[in-house]
């Protein structure tokens, strides 16, 4: 399994497998390079490290009983996974990909100025920014501990960084603005 360091700073990993597979494996191996690379990381037993995923709830990461944020995401080709040790995360990853109902999609889920932006860019860059604009919304709503949900105009407290992965995919990660000398 080929795993991938995507982000590293301050009590934060990100980490990919970049592979087309079906999701209930690619869920699997995702969890099982999240346990293999924070033995590692953090030089502990992996027999320590274990996963808690409860219906409804962000899934934990326990390390020796004390419990980090973790995030998960995947598209088809890419599973991510983002832990902090601090606090709660947010990690979201898409296929950059040209929607036919964007203009529905940003209006109902990432609000009328977002919809405004992608109104005004020209129809070859509006895949790439819509894709950057969902991830990063979705990070957030992953790091805020919300589901999936419809624009509120609520602004969340996070910041959103890019993570960079190789072309035709978009990742974010998203961690609490209270973190220090993460993000911008």
């Amino acid at each position: 399994m080929d795993i991938t360091v995507l982000w590293s700073a301050d009590g934060v990993l990100a980490i990919g497998i970049a592979a087309a597979m079906p999701r209930a494996e690619a869920r699997l191996r995702i969890r099982a390079a999240v346990r293999e690379v924070a033995a590692r990381w953090l030089k502990m037993d992996i027999d320590a490290i274990s996963l808690e995923s409860t219906p409804g709830a962000p899934p934990r990461l326990l390390l020796a009983g004390r419990p980090a944020g973790l995030s998960f995401s995947h598209d088809d080709g890419w599973s991510v996974a983002a832990v902090h040790l601090h606090g709660t995360v947010g990690i979201d990853v898409m296929r950059v990909q040209d929607i036919p109902d964007w203009r529905q999609v940003a209006r109902d889920y990432l609000g009328p100025q977002v919809t405004q932006e992608l109104a005004s860019l020209p129809d070859a860059q509006r895949p790439l920014a819509l894709a950057q604009a969902w991830t990063a919304r979705e990070a957030a709503l992953k790091c805020a501990g919300l589901p999936l949900m419809e624009w509120d105009g609520i602004a969340l407290n996070c910041n959103v960084l890019h993570i960079a992965l190789e072309d035709g995919f978009v990742a974010m990660l998203a961690i609490p603005r209270k973190t220090t000398g993460v993000g911008p």
